[in-house]
């Protein structure tokens, strides 16, 4: 595209003076949405804290934020036990799952197993050092955090949490959700390498 068709077409886009998209929020089609989200592949986690109560749920709503300093966040709605356990203890921990837990992911995503810490009985767990909360064993990796900042979320809150703990499980073969179903994923099934930290901060 030549500099007048560039020109051009960023005047058709956005005319001089309306700084705000041409397409209004998509509002009501919850199904589509969630289809659409499905299309990213995320990875699972078993987020537990301790309040009140103790309590897990799965979660693939986690990112990481920033190294330096260390901060996570995960995405809870608001109307879920775990959203209440962490704003009242202030902390919570994250176990990810390898390739051979989906029956975990399964376990703490039913909403008719035990409530409390017998919901742990079924599972292999120790108390997290920094934060009490379970970490569950054979996760590919884990962390503890204390929490942070809290953000509106519109139906979820977006909880932002500084790390307090980490580490690493044997596993290699990771659990992933991808279009509404559970996926494995060996190590064979990588190709190429992701850019170094140096590598992302020249582009």
């Amino acid at each position: 595209m030549t500099a007048n068709g560039k020109a051009s077409y960023l005047r058709a886009v956005r005319p001089p003076g309306e700084g705000t998209p041409r397409c209004a929020p998509v509002n009501g089609d919850q199904r589509a949405l969630r289809d659409v989200l499905g299309r990213f592949a995320t990875g699972i986690t078993i987020l537990t804290s301790v309040g009140d109560v103790v309590h897990g749920m799965t979660a693939n709503a986690f990112s990481s934020v920033s190294l330096d300093p260390p901060l996570v966040l995960v995405c809870v709605r608001r109307g879920a036990l775990m959203h209440h356990t962490i704003a009242a203890n202030g902390a919570f921990a994250l176990s990810m799952l390898g390739a051979d837990q989906e029956h975990l992911a399964r376990y703490f995503a039913n909403a008719d197993r035990p409530t409390g810490l017998a919901q742990f009985d079924a599972v292999d767990w120790n108390p997290g050092p920094c934060t009490g909360a379970p970490l569950l064993g054979g996760a590919l990796a884990w962390l503890e955090c204390e929490l942070s900042e809290s953000y509106d979320g519109g139906d979820h809150s977006i909880f932002v949490g500084r790390v307090l703990g980490l580490g690493s499980g044997a596993g290699r073969s990771a659990l992933l959700f991808f279009g509404g179903t559970y996926h494995q994923v060996q190590p064979t099934s990588v190709v190429g390498t992701l850019p170094t930290a140096s590598q992302r901060e020249s582009r």
